[in-house]
């Protein structure tokens, strides 16, 4: 195994993961007096917040990219390594990439969650969540090409299978796809078919809970389930997905069993914590939650390791309150600064309290002119909601020039109502819409009959 050595004159940080947590981190050692290794599997930092439009057409990929080499590109005391960690040595001090090993004075771990499907991974291909570019670039390949296949579909029940999206889960994620996805269906899209009326289009959004958006006030939750339900979006609540083959979806509410066609299910409903989590645990004897993040100590190290800190969605904080943090950017943002901070004063022989999350409140897009916003001293509504949540948008983006990109696009997309990135790409995209009654069985209509009865 090669070992790699920094300039053993400066303390070494090792940051795993350009997230969020990890970028944030990085950023505010740029001009401390020491060595940073930021190791990542991609070589980008992605905007996750704003991945449903890229799925839903009204952004690219690259609008909410930025290439981490470029992001550090003046930072002289950053190096950027691309690569995936297989396992750290915390006796040793070193983290493994195949068969390199790279030591450490000073580990930050940031390497982020995946999906969830509750112990049902077999879901994960009929129902892709939204984590990844190739996740939003699949999405996108799906309501592109439904919309395609019920343009080619002579039977009408098939065609309202291809018309039928259920998305299960209605966090901030489910409940700004429903609204974007409505609007293209309703708005952007009802002029450019000639066999179908997208505006027939039904969008189901499936909550496991009591309402939508459980982490904001109920005065909120209801503003937004019913500013979704005017853009026709179906929300049904206490709603437990059981099943998802062949093309249906089969939930349970109450006592009642549902079934209902869909060629378009899109999963919103769950996250697990990266496998580093289970490294940690085998290496360190650090307990992790049953999503799999790791319950850090009150200054966001791992127990017994005070060189080791975890950020962002690995990281299970319960020091603040009896309920762990949100696995959402400003947490991340937040812990990545503070660790940042601890790590120079500890150069300096000093110290910080514990870490403390200010709670700047949450928000959630729900269509053109349409948000809710909870802050802890105003809760907003409708546009001027819209109008907060865009330019906290903007203001958290971290290239200038993506900035700017993106100001365009939405300027643009607002006056013409139109969204370019619209394309259908990957090789099963024509295969697909050519084999639509072969690829649809005789399910639907069974489900279709369960749906009118009662969802």
């Amino acid at each position: 195994m090669v070992v790699v050595h920094e300039n053993n004159a400066l303390h070494h940080v090792v940051i795993l993961g350009g997230g969020f947590g990890g970028l944030y981190t990085a950023k505010t050692l740029a001009k401390a007096n020491v060595n940073i290794t930021l190791i990542d599997k991609r070589n980008f930092h992605l905007f996750q917040p704003l991945l449903y439009q890229v799925a839903t057409g009204t952004l690219s990929p690259s609008d909410i990219s930025s290439p981490l080499r470029a992001v550090f590109r003046k930072s002289k005391n950053t190096k950027v390594l691309l690569g995936e960690v297989n396992d750290i040595d915390p006796e040793s001090q070193e983290v493994i990439l195949g068969d390199r090993a790279i030591p450490y004075d000073t580990l930050v771990v940031a390497t982020g969650a995946n999906h969830s499907y509750f112990g049902h991974d077999t879901w994960k291909p009929m129902a892709p969540g939204l984590k990844t570019v190739e996740d939003a670039i699949e999405i996108r390949r799906r309501i592109f090409s439904a919309f395609e296949a019920a343009e080619n579909e002579t039977d009408p029940e098939l065609r309202r299978a291809w018309l039928t999206f259920v998305i299960v889960g209605a966090g901030p994620t489910g409940v700004e796809l429903a609204g974007a996805l409505a609007e293209l269906a309703h708005k952007t899209l009802k002029d450019d078919f000639r066999n179908i009326d997208t505006r027939e289009t039904r969008i189901l959004l499936l909550q496991g809970g009591d309402r939508i958006l459980p982490h904001m006030v109920p005065q909120l939750s209801k503003v937004a389930e019913v500013s979704l339900q005017k853009l026709g979006v179906i929300t049904q609540t206490n709603t437990r997905v059981t099943n998802i083959k062949n093309d249906v979806v089969t939930f349970k509410q109450g006592d009642e069993v549902k079934e209902i066609a869909s060629k378009s299910i899109l999963w919103a409903a769950g996250v697990k914590a990266s496998s580093i989590g289970q490294v940690l645990a085998n290496r360190t004897g650090v307990e992790c939650d049953r999503s799999g993040r790791v319950i850090v100590e009150p200054d966001l190290t791992v127990k017994g390791y005070k060189n080791i800190f975890i950020v962002g969605d690995l990281c299970n904080f319960s020091h603040q309150d009896e309920n762990s943090l949100p696995g959402v950017a400003p947490v991340a943002k937040q812990e990545g600064e503070y660790v940042a901070k601890l790590i120079k004063k500890r150069l300096q022989g000093q110290t910080l309290p514990q870490f403390r999350y200010n709670d700047v409140g949450s928000l959630a897009m729900i269509g053109q002119n349409l948000a809710v916003v909870d802050l802890s001293f105003i809760k907003l509504q409708g546009f001027l909601a819209w109008i907060f949540w865009l330019v906290i948008h903007i203001y958290f983006l971290i290239e200038f020039d993506t900035k700017l990109v993106i100001v365009f696009q939405w300027a643009w997309n607002y006056l013409s109502r139109n969204r370019r990135s619209r394309l259908i790409t990957g090789r099963e995209a024509l295969a697909e819409t050519k084999t639509v009654t072969s690829e649809v069985t005789s399910t639907p209509k069974k489900a279709q009959k369960a749906y009118e009865i009662g969802v």
